[in-house]
């Protein structure tokens, strides 16, 4: 009677795995859609408290327009403001400390110009992991990028830590003044992958292309 027993239990164990897998993706599922909706309404909850900023540098024209754009911020909304930039781009941080002064930080690069596609997977698992810390000791409310690839790595942390629970960080991309017929490579991913919470567009020919886009006119 107790082989028959233990037999069966055996024969258990693997059904009561399988089912408990099956739950478990049903349930990350469930998450996860709940995330992509809830992220169509940004700081519902937050009323007109002050959130705390990660702002993300890119390099060149990309931390001109970032910078141009954070000057009309409202900055009493949006505190403290954190920077952020790439390990080897020290103009963009040098920029941000101009405007004001606030803390400032590197992530590395996921990957350099021109560098292959192949070395650049062992660059973006560093910048990934690195972007991880960052989260963690940042813990923003609010994400304001606008390329290049530097911000990805940061938004797909943010985007996980909210369908884990962890951290509801608010993610708003700027697509750049120059895109005018597509989204960049970063905006694109952000865009297809439903990541960030509101893309803005400045040229109405680019929201016709991308309809979940939001035309905001010139913002530079």
């Amino acid at each position: 009677m107790q082989m028959e027993d233990s037999g069966f239990s055996m024969m258990m164990t693997p059904k009561l795995a399988i089912t408990c897998i099956v739950i478990t993706v049903i349930s990350i599922m469930i998450r996860l859609a709940y995330v992509i909706y809830q992220s169509s309404k940004p700081l519902k909850n937050l009323a007109q408290q002050p959130v705390s900023t990660l702002i993300v540098l890119g390099s060149g024209g990309h931390t001109a327009e970032m910078l141009n754009l954070v000057s009309i911020l409202k900055k009493e909304r949006f505190t403290p403001r954190f920077y952020v930039a790439a390990s080897t781009d020290n103009m963009s941080l040098q920029k941000s400390r101009v405007l004001e002064t606030s803390l400032v930080d590197q992530i590395y690069r996921s990957r350099e110009v021109g560098q292959s596609y192949l070395t650049s997977v062992s660059t973006t698992l560093i910048a990934i992991c690195h972007a991880l810390l960052l989260m963690i000791k940042i813990r923003p409310q609010v994400i304001i990028c606008n390329g290049p690839g530097t911000c990805i790595p940061l938004c797909i942390i943010a985007f996980l830590f909210k369908v884990a629970g962890i951290r509801w960080s608010s993610i708003f991309y700027v697509e750049s003044i120059a895109r005018v017929k597509r989204l960049s490579l970063s905006g694109l991913l952000l865009y297809k992958l439903r990541i960030a919470d509101q893309i803005f567009v400045q040229w109405p020919q680019l929201q016709s292309k991308y309809p979940q886009t939001h035309y905001v006119g010139c913002l530079m």
